[in-house]
C-alpha cells in the first residue's frame, strides 16, 4: 500500500521530477564533455522542456499529495506550459549568443533548467514552505545567471546586486511566513485557510504585519514599485538572453505564488491586501511609465516597461474576481510573447555589436524595412494598439477593473498606458524617422528567426482571435473563483 501511495505521488510530481533528472544529467554531461558537448547539451534541453510540456498535458482535474503540500489542478499546468515556453524560446534563440561571447553552453542550460524548477514548484506549492523552498531555487539560479559573464563588469554588478537585494527580499518573505505561522499555528495553505475561516482568525495586527511581508518579498520578485530598484540595473547587466529568460519565468512564477497565496490562503483579508496591491499597481504603473521616458539603452527601457506591466497585471488581482485572474493569464501570456520576441531582435543585433542603445536602431527601416516592420510590431503590441495582442490584453484587466468597481484605478491605468506609448513609439521613430549612422547588416539566427516569427505570429493572431486564449484561460482559473 505504501508503495502505490509513493507512486500516487511521484505520478503527480512527474513534470518536475524530470526537470530535475534531466538537469543533473545534463550538468554531468557539461563536466565529461566541457565546451566541445554544448551544442548537444542545448538540444537535449529542448527535447526535455518539449516531454515536460507533454507530461503536463495528460494530467487533468485537481490533486494533491504530500499532505496537500503540492498542488495539481489546471491552473498549475497551464502557468507551468506559459514557463516552459519562457524558457525554451530564450535558449532556442541564444546558442550563438552563447558561442560568439565564450559562454560554456552546457552549465548555462543547466542552471536555467533548475531555475525553471524553482518556478514549476511555486507553481504548484500547497504551502508556505515549499513555496518559499522553489522560490530560494529559482532565486539562486538566477543570481547565477545574471552574473554569467564574470569578466564584464556589468555582469557581476547586475548579479551582486541582485543577489544583496534578493536576499533582503527572501528575508522579508520568510519572516511574514514565521508570523503568519505564529497566529495560526499552520504552513499550509488549507491549514492556514481554515484557521482564518474561523472567528478567532480575524483581528490579528501581527496576521496583518505578516500578510504585508509577504506581500513585499513577492513584490521584489515581480519587480513591483517600490520593490524594483533591482531591475533595470539587472536588465542592462545581464547577459541578453538571461534578461529575455528573467523578464518572463520568474515573474510567471511569481504572480501564480500570489495566486496560491491571495486566492488560496487570504480570501477572507482581501480587505487588507487589496489596498496593498492597489498601491503597488499605480507605483508601477507610474515609475514605468515615466521612467521608461529618459532611457537611452533598449534593455534598460524594456526593464521600465516591465515594471509597468507588473502594474497591469496587479490590477488583474485587485478585481479579485475571476475575470481578473483570467485577465492576468491572459496577459502575463501575451507579454510572454511580445517580451521573448524583442529579445531575439536585440540578440540579433548584438551579434553585429550593436542593439544595446537606441540610438542603434536608427534608420533600420531604410537598411532592412522588414526587421523594422517586426520590431515596430512588438512595440505597438506593448503599447496596446490594436489590433495586436497587447491590446487584448490590457483591455481584458481593465474590463475586470471595471467589473469589480475600481473604475478608478481602470481609468488610471488608460492615462499611464498613454504616457508609456511614448517611449514605444519613440523607437520607432528612431527607426523609421532618423537617419542611419553607419553601415550595418543584421541577420536573425535559425532559432531567433522561428522565436521571432513564431511571436509575430501570435501577437497577430491573438490580437485578432482571441477566442481560444480566453477559453483556456478562463477554464485555470475556475478553482479560485
Amino acid at each position: 500500500m505504501a508503495v502505490e501511495q509513493l507512486d500516487i505521488h511521484l505520478v503527480l510530481m512527474m513534470p518536475e521530477i524530470l526537470v530535475a533528472i534531466m538537469a543533473m544529467a545534463l550538468l554531468l554531461l557539461s563536466a565529461w564533455t566541457h565546451k566541445g558537448g554544448a551544442g548537444v547539451i542545448h538540444w537535449l534541453t529542448m527535447m526535455t522542456i518539449v516531454a515536460v510540456v507533454l507530461v503536463i498535458q495528460v494530467g487533468s482535474g485537481t490533486a494533491t499529495t504530500f499532505g496537500g503540500q503540492f498542488i495539481t489542478d489546471d491552473f498549475s499546468r497551464y502557468v507551468k506550459v506559459v514557463m516552459c515556453l519562457g524558457m525554451v524560446l530564450p535558449v532556442l534563440m541564444s546558442a550563438d549568443y552563447i558561442r560568439g561571447h565564450g559562454m560554456d553552453g552546457g552549465e548555462y542550460h543547466v542552471v536555467t533548467m533548475f531555475a525553471m524548477l524553482g518556478g514549476m514548484i511555486m507553481a504548484s506549492s500547497g504551502g508556505f514552505l515549499i513555496l518559499y523552498l522553489g522560490l530560494e531555487l529559482m532565486s539562486l539560479s538566477l543570481y547565477v545567471l545574471a552574473a554569467w559573464r564574470r569578466d564584464d563588469r556589468c555582469s557581476s554588478e547586475a548579479g551582486l546586486k541582485y543577489f544583496v537585494l534578493g536576499s533582503v527580499a527572501s528575508g522579508l518573505l520568510l519572516y511574514g511566513i514565521s508570523m503568519v505561522y505564529g497566529v495560526t499555528g499552520g504552513t499550509g495553505f488549507a491549514e492556514v485557510a481554515s484557521f482564518l475561516g474561523k472567528p478567532e482568525g480575524h483581528g490579528s495586527q501581527l496576521l496583518a504585519l505578516g500578510v504585508v511581508m509577504i506581500l513585499a518579498g513577492m513584490g521584489f520578485k515581480i519587480a513591483a514599485v517600490p520593490f524594483h530598484m533591482w531591475a533595470p540595473d539587472v536588465y542592462q547587466g545581464a547577459p541578453t538572453p538571461v534578461t529575455a529568460f528573467m523578464s518572463v519565468v520568474p515573474k510567471v512564477a511569481a504572480i501564480a505564488a500570489l495566486f496560491r497565496i491571495l486566492f488560496d490562503v487570504f480570501p477572507t483579508y482581501h480587505v487588507q491586501w487589496v489596498p496593498i496591491l492597489q498601491l503597488f499597481a499605480v507605483l508601477s504603473m507610474a515609475v514605468g511609465a515615466f521612467g521608461g521616458l529618459v532611457q537611452t539603452n533598449i534593455k534598460r527601457l524594456l526593464a521600465y516597461s516591465s515594471i509597468g506591466h507588473v502594474g497591469y497585471m496587479l490590477i488583474g488581482l485587485v478585481a479579485n474576481s475571476q475575470a481578473g485572474a483570467q485577465g492576468v493569464l491572459v496577459y502575463i501570456t501575451i507579454y510572454l510573447f511580445m517580451t521573448v520576441g524583442v529579445f531575439g531582435l536585440i540578440i540579433a543585433f548584438d551579434r553585429q555589436g550593436l542593439g544595446e542603445n537606441i540610438s542603434d536602431y536608427q534608420g533600420l527601416a531604410r537598411k532592412q524595412p522588414v526587421m523594422a516592420f517586426v520590431m515596430a510590431m512588438f512595440m505597438f503590441s506593448m503599447a496596446g494598439i490594436p489590433p495586436l495582442a497587447g491590446f487584448i490584453g490590457k483591455f481584458s484587466i481593465f474590463m475586470a477593473a471595471v467589473k469589480g468597481g475600481f473604475i478608478p484605478l481602470a481609468v488610471v491605468g488608460v492615462l499611464f498606458s498613454a504616457v508609456g506609448a511614448f517611449y514605444y513609439i519613440r523607437v520607432v521613430k528612431v527607426m523609421y524617422f532618423d537617419q542611419p549612422e553607419g553601415e550595418f547588416k543584421v541577420t536573425l539566427s535559425g532559432g531567433g528567426f522561428i522565436v521571432v516569427s513564431l511571436s509575430l505570429f501570435m501577437i497577430f493572431f491573438w490580437g485578432i482571435l482571441p477566442g481560444d486564449l480566453l477559453a483556456w484561460t478562463g477554464a485555470s482559473v475556475q478553482a479560485f473563483h
